[in-house]
């Protein structure tokens, strides 16, 4: 199969030809439809991360595709059916394990492999795919789900102020499921304005760019008419949870899906004057993968909307490259047999 080879911190991805997968007990082999681009993969490929790529392993976990091969003691798959999974896995046994939550797992195992035209999963971490869904959609399963995770467990009220700090995939996948569990205004921010369009398009009521010397407590109050009841810090930049912080109102939650990789600094009596609730969230729960599904094949497919562009397995070394910059996109889909060419509007 060929596939992005991980070479090294400051080198390209490389395409490769590898081994085909062969699977296991528990295991089945994955045709890559799609597999979306996460900061996370740039992250982990960068040196900035805690956790990084092995030299010569293959990135991509926000795979989709269609079962190929599948191993013994496999039972709720077979060949040909559409399938998304979770790229981690545990010992199966444990308490984390048994809820759905391999994340927490002494025995946790990543699953990448994305980058790739074949990749081997569990059947443990698989969900599949409904047949109104595309793969396409399969692959924004992952992203949605760190923000229905996200949003789940700051649990705000129905009718809550909310703001969320960052454009992303994740501060825009937090949108989709605030809007869907019954939140009331909620107003995004970012460092330009390059996102407004796609942020009012999934349902954003205000979109706040404050001006030189403006506080961003003062311009989300301005846009919502109160301090907001949650703030979610999806941006990861350095500084952002002290602004979650100064924004929120007393007793206010600030939940941070931001993935900041370096040292952060706030101050706790800020936080402790007005009683804040800090919550992090990492990843989510098979049940909350499978509930994405669920809701995508109910028709809410507006999270459509985030993906930008497609490239094959031989434009991604260079597309993986510059969006280490600031770019116009959101997520970006691999189509490992696909055509140079094909435009995100042809996924």
């Amino acid at each position: 199969m060929r596939a992005a080879v991980f070479k090294g911190i400051g080198k390209p991805l490389s395409v490769e030809s590898l081994p085909d997968p062969t699977p296991g007990p528990g295991e089945f082999v994955l045709r890559v439809g799609r597999c979306g681009i996460c900061g996370t993969d740039l992250h982990m490929t960068d040196g900035t991360a805690p956790m990084q790529y092995s030299v010569g392993g293959v990135p991509g976990h926000e795979f989709a595709g269609e079962v190929v091969a599948v191993g013994k003691d496999v039972t709720r798959l077979a060949r040909g059916d559409f399938v998304t999974a979770m790229p981690f896995s545990g010992c199966g046994k444990c308490r984390w394990c048994l809820a759905g939550q391999p994340i927490f797992c002494a025995q946790m195992v990543r699953l990448d492999g994305g980058f790739s035209e074949f990749v081997l999963s569990r059947e443990c971490v698989a969900v599949k795919l409904p047949r109104t869904l595309s793969l396409a959609d399969g692959a924004l399963i992952e992203p949605l789900a760190v923000g229905l995770h996200g949003v789940s467990l700051s649990a705000p009220p129905v009718g809550a102020r909310v703001l969320i700090i960052g454009a992303g995939p994740i501060g825009l996948a937090a949108l989709f499921w605030l809007k869907r569990q019954g939140a009331g205004a909620v107003v995004l921010t970012a460092s330009s304005r390059r996102r407004e369009a796609l942020a009012r398009e999934m349902g954003a009521d205000h979109f706040v760019l404050p001006a030189a010397g403006q506080p961003l407590s003062a311009a989300s109050m301005d846009a919502l008419g109160d301090m907001p009841d949650l703030v979610i810090e999806a941006s990861g930049a350095p500084g952002m949870i002290a602004e979650a912080i100064n924004c929120v109102r007393p007793r206010g939650t600030v939940s941070v899906l931001g993935f900041c990789v370096q040292a952060d600094t706030f101050v706790p009596a800020t936080a402790m004057f007005k009683e804040v609730k800090v919550q992090f969230a990492i990843t989510y729960a098979l049940e909350e993968f499978e509930n994405v599904a669920r809701v995508l094949d109910s028709g809410a497919v507006q999270a459509r909307a985030m993906i930008t562009d497609q490239v094959t397995l031989d434009e991604l070394p260079a597309a993986f490259e510059a969006l280490r910059q600031r770019t116009h996109q959101c997520k970006v889909m691999v189509n490992p047999f696909g055509r140079a060419g094909t435009s995100a509007s042809q996924l």
